[in-house]
């Protein structure tokens, strides 16, 4: 078999210190992992040099692509953009911080063929680094998907996915927010997809400023949780059981 075909994206909302560095790492981990893939920049409006260096950094490679926002849309109309431009079999997307090794995509990949997965969902091994507020905000969250959906998720919101394109198009996303994580991941479980988790040594951001843990960011990902609660109770169980790495879990759903 040969390798993937693989679109991997960047949502970016006035991120011009971490562009270039993002590109120039993604650049030589690609052609490491596919012959034929694409790399994405999802300019959300920004208002700093963002756009400007993402053209640039196009205008030197036609495998890069740039999508720009008018209106800022958050994260989840950032994601939602990046979905829609990719095209090939594999859709990738991270933060542009990088918080995992960009090198990990390969393992993840290989993990696509050895589970037959449709998904897989990166956790972080060890988080301490983000201080008590935002780990006690993340085990509250994750308990809530947990109990709500039936879905045992470790990190359900970390910016490392790997999903087939027949997931993403048999699936209506509809969150605005940083709640697109967990709606994508509970929607492709209740479709029946096979769904797996692998974990991954984190490296925080040392530049900019993170919005996940604001307010108005939290307030808004419980509304969206609370309308996907209304709409999927009963995620599905994945079809066929298979032998696992030490290291790699499947998400399932829990009989309630």
């Amino acid at each position: 078999m040969g390798k993937p075909s693989v679109s991997l994206f960047f949502p970016a909302w006035n991120e011009e210190d971490y562009l270039e560095r993002a590109v120039e790492r993604a650049l030589k981990v690609l052609p490491q992992v596919s012959d034929d893939w694409e790399l994405i920049i999802v300019d959300d409006a920004s208002t700093d040099r963002t756009g400007m260096l993402a053209d640039q950094l196009a205008a030197k490679n036609p495998r890069i692509k740039v999508v720009h926002h008018a209106v800022n849309q958050k994260l989840g109309g950032a994601m939602k953009s990046g979905f829609a431009a990719s095209t090939k079999d594999w859709v990738v997307y991270s933060d542009i911080d990088l918080p995992f090794d960009l090198q990990e995509l390969a393992r993840a990949l290989h993990l696509t063929e050895y589970l037959e997965a449709d998904l897989i969902c990166a956790f972080r091994f060890d988080r301490t680094s983000e201080g008590a507020k935002r780990i006690a905000y993340s085990f509250v969250y994750n308990l809530l998907i947990r109990n709500l959906f039936g879905v045992h998720v470790k990190d359900v919101n970390f910016s490392f996915k790997v999903v087939h394109k027949r997931v993403l198009e048999s699936l209506e996303l509809k969150s605005g927010g940083s709640f697109i994580d967990a709606e994508l991941v509970v929607k492709a479980i209740k479709k029946g997809f096979r769904v797996f988790q692998m974990g991954v040594d984190y490296f925080p951001r040392t530049r900019g400023t993170s919005t996940l843990a604001s307010p108005r960011v939290i307030a808004k990902m419980m509304r969206e949780l609370w309308a996907l609660y209304g709409e999927v109770k009963h995620p599905t169980e994945p079809k066929r059981p298979v032998r696992l790495p030490d290291d790699v879990t499947p998400l399932r759903a829990v009989a309630r």
